[in-house]
């Protein structure tokens, strides 16, 4: 018996075969009419926050493909709930992450992440329903000091948003909203 990499899911399809697959590998297509909202880069980071549910929170080894779908759609729902209210324009606080990096001189990321930190408990205080970082492709390019998009790119791409989850776990009030990074 083969043993599975520790990154890796088995995904039950409808057919009875099993077919194991990291974030990496999943590619999502959807069907329909996708809102104006919706990219790939926004889709791939939303299916890999899923794997990672399935596979860290509740410890599962296998899942289907339905029980996968049906997660990705109901985060995909709650983030075209945060766009909309964004689009209105209530409750929203903005912050543009290219900015940030800008603002960060060659200081890079040693000025970057206490500063992220920084305008994350600002906009916290405002008590915003829905709280949108703009810009994380610009950031890390910035940061990155890259002219293309390279694996330490993704590699700092993924840093970033990490960094946003771990600072609003420890800053986030009892006040529910939405964090919408883009």
């Amino acid at each position: 018996m083969i043993a599975l990499a520790s990154d890796c899911l088995l995904f039950r399809l409808a057919s009875g075969e099993t077919v194991p697959l990291s974030p990496e590998m999943i590619s999502v297509e959807l069907t329909g009419k996708a809102p104006a909202w919706v990219d790939s880069e926004f889709v791939r980071h939303a299916a890999s926050a899923v794997f990672h549910y399935f596979k860290g929170a509740l410890g599962r080894q296998a899942v289907t493909m339905g029980e996968f779908a049906g997660a990705l759609e109901k985060v995909l729902r709650g983030f075209n709930t945060a766009a909309a209210a964004a689009a209105s324009g209530t409750g929203v606080a903005e912050s543009d992450l290219g900015r940030l990096a800008r603002e960060s001189g060659e200081g890079r990321e040693l000025f970057f992440f206490p500063q992220l930190r920084a305008e994350l408990r600002c906009k916290l205080r405002q008590a915003p329903r829905v709280l949108r970082f703009r810009g994380l492709r610009a950031c890390v390019m910035q940061l990155a000091g890259a002219r293309r998009w390279t694996r330490n790119c993704r590699a700092l791409e993924e840093q970033v948003v990490a960094y946003l989850r771990g600072c609003l776990t420890a800053e986030a009030g009892a006040t529910p909203f939405s964090m919408v990074v883009e």
